[in-house]
C-alpha cells in the first residue's frame, strides 16, 4: 500500500515538526522560533507534494515513514528525533534521498508556502521578505497555440520544431520569417505577465521542468529547469554572456564547428543580441551585488556589470526581483516576446500541453513527430501527428535524448556527456539588511578565474532571494541552529562558484521512457577548480566583510569574523562533493546530443544534423560539444541561428494541408 494513512499522517506531521520544531526563545519579534511547520501547515502541503510523486517514489517513502514509525518516532524526543533522522540517512543511498527529500520539502513549504487567507507567510516579516508587490496586470496573451478540435490532430510543415526555449525559438522565428512553414510543439504551458503572481511556489510548479528542484538520480546535484512556452528564457535571469574566445577555438578545433571561431559566428551573436535588446541600463546592484563588487576591488580581481536582455522602458527594478518566478513588468525580452513572436506573427503554428513521444523516420530520414496533447484542467487529450521533412529537437538537453533515446536514433553517444555547470554556495551574513529582494537576481559577475587552467575555471555571481529555495538550501544541522540562520536571512548574500565543468554526467531513460539524469563530479580538473572556487567564495566575502560564512554543506562548520579563513577553507575544502556532503546546484544543463565530427562521440554533425538520420537537427544547448562556462542562453542561440541557417539551405516546401484544428 502506497497512501498515507493516519500512522502514516502522524509520522509524517512529526517529521516536519522536528525539522522546525517549535521553539521557545527570547527574543522572539516575529514568532519565528515559536512557529513550527505544521502551524503554517507543511504537513498538509507534503501531502499534497507526497500524492503527486510516482509510484515507485511514493512507495519508497511510505516504507520510509513505515521504518520510523516502528522505531516509536512521534513518542521521542526532539533530539532522539533529530538522531534518528540522521541514523536512517546513514543506512545507504535511498534512505539518504528519502530522509533528505522530507527535510527539503518540509523547509520549502514551511518557508515559502502563502497563507490561503492573507497571500503571505508569517515567517517572511523577519526575512524582509516582502511577498508578492503587486497583483499581475491584465496583459493578453500575443500567441495563441493550436487546439485540437477532436481526439487526433494531424498537421503538416515544412519543419517541426520540438521545443520553444533559447534554442528552438530562434529557429522557430529565423526559418518561419525566411518563409518555410514551422510548426512548434511545446510540452508544458504557455504563461504570461498576466499569470505571473510572483509568488515562489507557484511559479515552481508551473514553469520549471517537473515542478522545480529535481535531484539527478544519484542525488548528487538539484537540477532547476525551466518548462513552458518559451522555454528557460522566461524564468531565466537574463544574464547575457558572449561564448568565450577559448571556448569558440575549442569547438572549432577539436570538435569541428567550422567557423565558430570567426567572423561568421560573431554575426550570429550580434544579430541575437541586437533582437533581444542586450544592454547594461537595467543592471541595478542590490545588496549581494554591492558586496561582490566591493571584495572584488579589495582583493583587485575582475567584477563584470552583467548585460541583460531587457526592455529598458518597461524595466522596474522591483519586479526584476521576482524574476525566477516569470517578469511582471514584461521587460524580459524572452524568446516567447521575440523569436516565438516572430514566428507567429509569421504563420507558424504552435501547440502547448503536447509530449512529443517520438520522432517519426522514414527511409532512414525525418518525417515529423507523434505526440499527446493534453488540456490539465478537463484531462481532454488528443493524439497529434505533425509530419516534416526537417524535425528539430530543441527541447533542453535533460529532454532531447530522452525523445532520441525513445526514438532509437542518434547513435552510441546519445545522452552522453551532460554537462551542468555544478554549483557551490556560500552564504555570508552581513551587518546590514541586503535587500536583496530588490533588483534583478544576477547583475554583476566576479569572472577572475574563467579560464583558471586549461581553459576550464569558476565565476562568481549571485542568485534570486526566494525564502523556499534559502530555507531549503541552507543546511540542518540540528532545529536549532537552522532557525538561527534563518532569522539572519535578511543580512545574508549567497555567492555561488558556477564551474566550467571538464567531466560529465548522461541521461539515460527508465521503463516508462522518460528522462533520468546522472552526475558525479569528479573530474580531477573539476574537483581542483571547485575547491578554488570555495576558496575563493569565501575570501570574497571576507573582503567584503561578512561578519559570518556558511557553506551550503550538510554539516560544515561555519566561520566568523577574526577566525583564521585559512583554516575554515581547507576543512571546507575536504568535504565532499557529492550527495550528503556540498549541496550542488544546477540551472544549466548541456552536452547530452553534442556536435561533433565523430559518430562514436557526437550525436549530431558541425552543423547540429543527426549523423544516422537526415533531417533531424539538434537545437539546444545539449548540441554543446563541452560546457560553455558561461550561463548557456546567448550560446544556445547563436548555435541554434546558425543551425536553422543550414536547415534553410536544406527546405525542401511542403504541400499546404487542411488544418484539423481553430485557434482559441
Amino acid at each position: 500500500m502506497s497512501e498515507l494513512n493516519e500512522s502514516r499522517r502522524a509520522v509524517l506531521r512529526a517529521v516536519c515538526d522536528t525539522v522546525v520544531p517549535s521553539i521557545d526563545h527570547d527574543p522572539d519579534p516575529t514568532g519565528l522560533w515559536m512557529r513550527s511547520a505544521t502551524d503554517v501547515g507543511a504537513d498538509q502541503g507534503a501531502e499534497q507534494v507526497i500524492a503527486q510523486m510516482p509510484d515507485e517514489v511514493r512507495g519508497g517513502m511510505m516504507e520510509l515513514l513505515d521504518g520510523l514509525e516502528q522505531q516509536g518516532f512521534t513518542r521521542l524526543s526532539q533530539r532522539s528525533r533529530e538522531q534518528v533522522l540522521r541514523n536512517v540517512a546513514m543506512l545507504g543511498p535511498e534512505a539518504a534521498a528519502g530522509v533528505s527529500g522530507l527535510i527539503a520539502m518540509t523547509l520549502f513549504i514551511t518557508y515559502g508556502a502563502p497563507d490561503p487567507e492573507t497571500g503571505v507567510n508569517p515567517n517572511w516579516e523577519i526575512f524582509g521578505y516582502p511577498g508578492p508587490a503587486a497583483v499581475p496586470p491584465s496583459e493578453p496573451k500575443a500567441i495563441t497555440p493550436l487546439v485540437p478540435s477532436g481526439d487526433e490532430l494531424t498537421l503538416e510543415a515544412d519543419v517541426c520544431i520540438v521545443g520553444s526555449g533559447a534554442g528552438g525559438g530562434v529557429i522557430a522565428g529565423t526559418l518561419a520569417e525566411q518563409g518555410l512553414k514551422v510548426c512548434v510543439v511545446e510540452a508544458a504551458g504557455y504563461f504570461n505577465e498576466a499569470d505571473f503572481n510572483q509568488y515562489e511556489l507557484w511559479a515552481y510548479e508551473n514553469m520549471y521542468w517537473r515542478g522545480g528542484p529535481n535531484p539527478t538520480a544519484d542525488f548528487n546535484v538539484t537540477v532547476y529547469a525551466g518548462a513552458g512556452l518559451g522555454g528557460g528564457t522566461v524564468i531565466n535571469w537574463t544574464n547575457c554572456l558572449r561564448t568565450r574566445p577559448w571556448v569558440r577555438e575549442q569547438w572549432a578545433n577539436e570538435h569541428g564547428l567550422e567557423g565558430v571561431d570567426g567572423p561568421d559566428y560573431d554575426r550570429h551573436l550580434d544579430a541575437i543580441f541586437e533582437r533581444l535588446s542586450v544592454n547594461d541600463r537595467c543592471s541595478d546592484l542590490n545588496g549581494p551585488h554591492e558586496h561582490m563588487q566591493e571584495g572584488a576591488d579589495a582583493l583587485g580581481w575582475s567584477f563584470q556589470t552583467i548585460l541583460r536582455n531587457a526592455d529598458a522602458d518597461r524595466y522596474d527594478p522591483a519586479s526584476a526581483a521576482y524574476m525566477g518566478f516569470g517578469d511582471q513588468s514584461g521587460s524580459k525580452l524572452s524568446t516567447q516576446k521575440t523569436f516565438l513572436k516572430d514566428a507567429f506573427d509569421a504563420g507558424a503554428d504552435i501547440l502547448v500541453r503536447c509530449f512529443v513521444e517520438r520522432v517519426l523516420v522514414e527511409n532512414g530520414r525525418a518525417a515529423g513527430v507523434e505526440g499527446t496533447w493534453t488540456d490539465p484542467e478537463t484531462g481532454r487529450a488528443a493524439r497529434v501527428t505533425v509530419r516534416a521533412p526537417q524535425v528539430v529537437v530543441a527541447c533542453g538537453a535533460l529532454e532531447s535524448p530522452a525523445l532520441l533515446l525513445r526514438s532509437q536514433i542518434g547513435g552510441p553517444a546519445v545522452g552522453n556527456y551532460l554537462r551542468l555547470h555544478p554549483c557551490t554556495a556560500l552564504f555570508g551574513i552581513y551587518a546590514e539588511d541586503q535587500k536583496a529582494w530588490w533588483g534583478p537576481p544576477q547583475a554583476g559577475l566576479v569572472d577572475e578565474y574563467a579560464a583558471v587552467e586549461d581553459g576550464y575555471g569558476f565565476l562568481i555571481e549571485t542568485t534570486q532571494y526566494g525564502p523556499s529555495l534559502i530555507g531549503s538550501a541552507l543546511p540542518l544541522t540540528t532545529a536549532a541552529r537552522h532557525k538561527e540562520l534563518m532569522e539572519k536571512v535578511r543580512y545574508g548574500a549567497t555567492f555561488i562558484g558556477l564551474l566550467r565543468d571538464h567531466g560529465h554526467g548522461r541521461v539515460d531513460i527508465d521503463a516508462a521512457g522518460q528522462s533520468v539524469p546522472y552526475y558525479s563530479l569528479d573530474d580531477e580538473l573539476d574537483v581542483r577548480n571547485t575547491h578554488r572556487a570555495i576558496a575563493a567564495q569565501a575570501r570574497l566575502h571576507a573582503a567584503a566583510g561578512a561578519r559570518e560564512i556558511h557553506p551550503m554543506a550538510a554539516g560544515a562548520p561555519s566561520w566568523r569574523e577574526g577566525e583564521d579563513l585559512d583554516v575554515a577553507i581547507e576543512r571546507w575544502q575536504r568535504i565532499p562533493l557529492a550527495a550528503g556532503g556540498f549541496r550542488l546546484f544546477c540551472a544549466h544543463q548541456m552536452g547530452t546530443c553534442r556536435m561533433g565530427q565523430d559518430a562514436a562521440t557526437s550525436v549530431a554533425g558541425p552543423w547540429g544534423e543527426l549523423h544516422d538520420t537526415k533531417g533531424v537537427w539538434i537545437g539546444d544547448a545539449s548540441a554543446f560539444p563541452t560546457s560553455s562556462g558561461t550561463n548557456p542562453m546567448i550560446s544556445i542561440m547563436a548555435l541554434a541561428r546558425r543551425t536553422a541557417e543550414a536547415i534553410a539551405s536544406e527546405h525542401k516546401p511542403a504541400t499546404a494541408p487542411p488544418l484539423q484544428a481553430a485557434r482559441s
